[in-house]
């Protein structure tokens, strides 16, 4: 079954556009299909793609930790969705405390993307050591944009996360096989990084995540297709979220965001076959992961698309609904 669903992958790896793929089937029981093709590495040595190795998963970080963890905390009774930001972080915008708007944001805006924030900013660029950096954040006054997609609404979320536990993002159980960097295993190589000078390979790609210490609400996080279908299956089963969490990730909060995840809508990710209970996130080094609920199935595309540079048409954009709409296919199709 898993063979057509891979297609795509495999065609787009036969022809140079991205050097290796991994594609994982879960469903709600347990049974799982995998596939890959290519290299995890071109250089600056050839290594061939094996399902031992793991993946930068980006900002699939977004829904498999930092959302996981916030809303654990709230199930826990140790924050409240609906309340301010400030309740874990009361230092946030400390020096204009009556008109900062970064003061009123709660935690399901963040979550739901629903804020005046940017979709991202150079924070590397200003130097400095982790924790200067993290008070960059906190005392910016940052420009006000129509709701969209940002990560800095997940950087606020790890910060928050860091003063409720006293730990860091690290120390949270999140499953085997996935872990903040450097991973315990073989890694797939992302990008040439000229601000590093070197091309990464077991290190974050991201340049906002690396400065502040390797491990962020919006990046950081490693894992093996195992440990991304591990995730998934417990999605699927419920053994690792309660219905009030599994609730917030399948309800939308604005347009076809829920908490963390996106909803299919047309034109997504995930392809239009899935069904309307799916939802899905994806990752700049060319990762994703899908969950129909319908269906009771769970997939995800592991590329490193990046590699050895960012700047080059790999076609990642149309291989991922492709590849949605060929797992359905071939899932539909017995």
């Amino acid at each position: 079954m898993i063979d057509p669903a891979f297609a795509p992958a495999a065609a787009s790896v036969a022809e140079g556009r991205i050097p290796g793929a991994t594609l994982g089937l879960v469903t709600a029981d347990g049974q799982r299909w995998i596939r890959l093709a290519g290299m995890a590495a071109l250089v600056p040595e050839q290594e061939v793609l094996t399902e031992e190795h793991w993946f930068d998963l980006a900002s699939v970080s977004k829904v498999i930790a930092t959302t996981t963890i916030i809303l654990q905390l709230a199930d826990e009774g140790r924050l409240d969705l609906d309340r301010p930001l400030t309740d874990a972080i009361p230092d946030l915008r400390q020096y204009d405390v009556a008109n900062a708007a970064e003061r009123k944001l709660t935690f399901r805006d963040c979550l739901a993307h629903r804020t005046h924030l940017p979709a991202v900013e150079p924070i590397y660029t200003y130097d400095g050591d982790p924790q200067r950096l993290r008070a960059f954040v906190l005392q910016r006054e940052w420009k006000h944009v129509a709701p969209a997609y940002s990560d800095i609404n997940f950087i606020l979320l790890g910060i928050a996360i860091e003063r409720i536990t006293g730990q860091p993002l690290s120390d949270w159980p999140l499953g085997p096989e996935l872990s903040f960097g450097p991973p315990p295993g073989p890694a797939v190589a992302t990008e040439f990084c000229h601000w590093r000078g070197r091309v990464l390979k077991g290190e974050v790609h991201d340049e906002n995540c690396s400065a502040m210490g390797g491990e962020t609400g919006h990046a950081g996080l490693f894992g093996t297709v195992a440990g991304v279908l591990g995730y998934a299956r417990g999605l699927l089963d419920g053994s690792g979220a309660s219905p009030a969490m599994l609730q917030a990730i399948r309800t939308p909060h604005r347009d076809h965001r829920t908490c963390g995840w996106e909803r299919k809508f047309v034109g997504w990710s995930g392809g239009q076959a899935c069904s309307d209970e799916t939802i899905g996130h994806t990752g700049f080094t060319g990762t994703g992961l899908w969950i129909d609920f319908e269906r009771g199935i769970a997939w995800t595309l592991l590329t490193n698309r990046v590699h050895p540079s960012r700047h080059f048409d790999s076609g990642i954009f149309t291989l991922r609904p492709e590849t949605g709409d060929a797992v359905i296919a071939a899932w539909d199709a017995g």
